[in-house]
């Protein structure tokens, strides 16, 4: 950025330089994906003198494509007409003063947009926070002393990954355009990235895909940044994850730490957070086929192959490919082949483990340890069982090429993958498909048929690719003994066997490869962002805290001066009000009280004569009598509308909900005799829940209890009550921590009607209704206002939702108290003199209705 430059400026100034190219190779109708990671997926070196020639150098910089990176290989699975993008880092240190030019030719040649990171900055995200604090917690070991599971949490780390995730922001800015761009950000480096885009641009289509293990909820809590990652990965429109497990844990820890509840519609797995559907993606990456038949065929390749034939001749290989990372196991694999050799001498001098240990992306301590324990136990080994002639165990700790790995898995009998906890882990799929695709090489007489393909692996339980390998041994890595005896058996098996379970394998991963895993989350994340165009959104909240609530185009705030103009013009006006969560907050407590400012709002509503003001509640009568006994002139329906009077000294009534289907059975409740001891027993064993009897409902509490055990049992009850009352004539339903038996047609939409018929009756039908809520029960009243205002023209309606969340009303307020200063307003705008007059005569008793049975 130039000096005195602004960031907008700057901003422009790049679109502008790279708007020449954009509009070169964008029609207009075409969109463009933006794919994010910590790397490019380039190769760069020095060249040796500047001036090698060709088209992709700079300045003594010579760039590729890394044709092993998976952002790169993704490219399969998106149309052919998608323009892509990348931004990244580069995997070299770049001169300050080199890079303007490289970014300039990165874009212009492969379409990469470079994130150039400081020094400090840089070794504090990756080799601080990313490497120390995430990539730990992420495989499930705990900062317990500041020399274990990376060390304790350091604010200088996160700071630093907040200001990288910044950077990556700009650098997106640079290039994108919103309203026709996806963008695919890729892993755990970026996961708050999503909260900087999507401040700036409140619709931009938005994917995440996490590439490592998401731990536990107990695990997870740890973290003290915890909510805000949390909240930020829920600014993204799709999350995707390589197993259910990591998409279960990260459900768990929204559920615990932000309330958040899930839904699985016909298939889609997705979490409402504000308005919007948060898509949560399972699916495992695969790998890309085609570039391993061309690899197979390089000659190089087959060079190597005859190499390690002969090197290896009369031997049985395993192999074992990993990163030198504690959470590999590489330790553990070699104790299990010290056990297998020690358990069967038959072994000796014919099985060989080749340990390739690539070079580690860490640092620390931990690294040291481990290589340390892998020589020792290696040497071990060889000593004990090896001879001039024989080494059990060969250890290559260096980069292998992409070329070697392939011959390597071409001769290997078995791949042996002991990780104690991994993301993904491609090594067996790549195997298996050398193995389909590789043929015996001799280097002096060429390819040697192989009358049959065939393949074992032996893979931990903690890897990510081990629920797609039905046909694989899998292993608890911890148990040596087992690892053991599963490597015994892969080395006896029958070749019929070896080879039924490797086509089964091949056949899995040549349909599921990185093309379909982009093709099928690029799909997801279309249909996800399908509504973007016609919502309404606009951000709340700061920092990390930010977030977006994004509302249908005809659902809007409830404003104040709107319906105190409508409400003034009116004669004849109808107010229904929830009273949980509208009229007081939603509370802990059994049965809470009304504040004296609510009594006195009620009040003043009532005695205005244009007025009839109900509250419908879900809860019993007598709870309702006690709450508003001062309120003379209000109306109350209880237990959703079972029950209801229209003031206070007129008798309680039943909705008419049975007209002709009268049935004894509902009002002497049978049914509860049969409900109650199921309640019972789920009470006894869920700690905090507890049963609400009333008279036309029995209802299980779950809020105090263990959210996801509650949720569990809540489930199991439902099913329950719903198979032993299937000739019962009630409604079972769950809603918010509830789960609640009534009789069949109960609801609030019946006090709805019954109130509007009493009016019209008393030739006063309503040109003003007001109704609020804000859970499922009064999506009843909503709908049946719906319905009365297409049928009898009410002139002015609003039915309005407490909370911005999917509803069938048309306005919101956000909580009860501005339920409440709405309700002043109102109050403040009826008739004085009416309002006294009223308040000082005696109650009307023409009022008290006539449709009561």
């Amino acid at each position: 950025m130039a000096e005195g430059e602004s960031r907008e400026e700057d901003y422009r100034r790049r679109r502008e330089r790279n708007g020449e190219f954009r509009e070169a190779n964008c029609d207009d109708n075409d969109y463009r994906m933006l794919i994010v990671g910590h790397m490019l997926p380039l190769i760069a070196t020095r060249s040796g003198d500047g001036n090698d020639g060709g088209d992709q150098q700079q300045q003594g910089w010579k760039f590729s494509w890394d044709e092993e990176s998976l952002l790169l290989q993704l490219k399969a699975g998106l149309p052919k007409e998608m323009e892509v993008i990348y931004i990244g880092c580069l995997k070299v240190e770049v001169e300050s003063g080199e890079q303007d030019e490289v970014a300039a030719t990165l874009f212009e040649k492969f379409n990469c947009v470079p994130a150039f990171l400081p020094l400090d900055v840089r070794t504090r995200f990756y080799h601080g926070f990313c490497k120390q604090t995430l990539w730990p917690l992420f495989h499930y070991m705990l900062p317990l002393s500041p020399d274990h599971g990376g060390g304790r949490f350091n604010r200088s780390f996160w700071q630093a990954y907040v200001s990288v995730n910044k950077i990556f922001a700009d650098k997106v800015m640079e290039v994108i355009s919103p309203d026709d761009d996806y963008v695919w950000i890729h892993d755990y480096h970026l996961m708050v990235l999503p909260t900087f885009l999507r401040k700036r641009f409140n619709k931009v289509r938005l994917g995440f895909f996490l590439h490592t293990p998401f731990p536990s909820s107990e695990i997870y809590r740890t973290l003290p940044v915890r909510d805000d990652i949390l909240r930020a990965l829920l600014n993204a429109d799709l999350i995707g994850f390589h197993t259910f497990d990591y998409a279960r844990h990260f459900l768990s820890c929204c559920s615990r730490m932000l309330g958040l509840a899930y839904e699985s519609k016909r298939g889609y797995i997705g979490l409402e957070y504000y308005g919007r559907t948060v898509g949560i993606k399972i699916l495992p990456v695969g790998i890309h086929m085609g570039q391993l038949k061309a690899s197979l065929q390089l000659p190089d390749t087959k060079w190597h192959i005859g190499e390690l034939q002969a090197e290896f001749e009369g031997k049985t290989v395993l192999l074992g490919m990993d990163d030198m990372d504690i959470f590999k196991g590489i330790g553990l694999k070699l104790l299990a082949l010290e056990q297998l050799l020690s358990q069967h001498p038959t072994w000796r001098g014919r099985v060989v483990l080749v340990q390739i240990a690539n070079p580690a992306r860490g640092r620390g301590k931990d690294v040291e340890d481990l290589q340390n324990e892998a020589y020792g136990i290696a040497q071990r080994i060889n000593d004990r069982f090896g001879s001039e002639t024989y080494k059990p165990v060969v250890l290559v700790e260096r980069h292998v090429p992409f070329h070697e790995r392939i011959a390597y898995y071409t001769i290997a009998e078995c791949v042996v993958v002991t990780a104690v906890r991994d993301g993904m882990n491609l090594i067996p799929y790549e195997y298996t498909a050398c193995r389909e695709g590789g043929s015996q090489w001799d280097a002096g007489v060429g390819p040697i048929p192989e009358p049959l393909k065939k393949s074992m692996l032996i893979v931990s339980e903690f890897i990510g690719c081990s629920p797609s390998l039905s046909g694989a041994i899998r292993v608890n890595p911890w148990n040596i003994e087992a690892v053991a005896e599963a490597m015994n058996l892969a080395l006896t098996l029958p070749d019929s066997e070896q080879h039924m379970r490797h086509e089964k394998h091949f056949r899995f991963l040549s349909t599921h490869d990185v093309a379909y895993w982009a093709r099928s989350f690029m799909g997801d994340l279309q249909r996800t962002c399908k509504g973007h165009a016609r919502q309404r959104c606009y951000g709340i909240g700061f920092g990390l805290g930010f977030r977006i609530v994004a509302l249908d185009p005809d659902f809007r705030r409830l404003r104040t001066d709107l319906i105190v103009s409508a409400y003034k013009k009116s004669s004849s006006r109808a107010i229904l009000l929830d009273y949980d969560g509208t009229m007081i907050p939603q509370t802990g407590i059994i049965n809470p009280m009304p504040s004296p400012e609510v009594l006195s709002v009620l009040n003043t509503l009532c005695n205005d004569p244009k007025n009839f003001v109900v509250i419908v509640s879900g809860r019993s009568r007598h709870i309702l009598d006690d709450c508003f006994s001062s309120c003379e002139r209000l109306g109350l329906a209880a237990e959703h509308g079972y029950f209801y009077r229209w003031h206070r000294d007129s008798e309680w009534a039943r909705c008419r909900w049975q007209k002709e289907d009268w049935d004894a059975s509902v009002v002497n409740f049978e049914w509860k005799q049969v409900v109650e001891p199921v309640m019972e027993q789920y009470t006894e064993s869920t700690d905090g829940s507890y049963i609400e009897w009333k008279e036309s409902a029995l209802v299980w509490h779950h809020r105090d209890a263990d959210p996801d055990f509650g949720s569990w049992q809540a489930k199991e009850l439902l099913d329950h009550l719903e198979s032993v009352l299937t000739n019962q004539p009630v409604t079972v339903k769950s809603g918010a921590h509830i789960v609640e038996v009534k009789p069949q047609g109960i609801s609030k939409g019946l006090v709805v009607e019954e109130l509007l018929a009493m009016m019209a009756l008393k030739s006063a039908p309503p040109d003003f209704v007001l109704c609020v809520g804000d859970d499922r029960s009064d999506e009843d009243m909503f709908q049946t206002i719906s319905t009365s205002m297409a049928r009898s023209h009410i002139a002015e309606v609003f039915a309005c939702t407490v909370g911005q969340k999917p509803s069938k009303a048309k306005y919101y307020l956000d909580d009860s108290m501005e339920v409440i200063r709405l309700l002043q307003g109102l109050a403040s705008a009826s008739d004085p003199a009416a309002v006294h007059g009223l308040a000082s005569s005696s109650s009307n008793p023409t009022l008290e209705t006539s449709l009561h049975i």
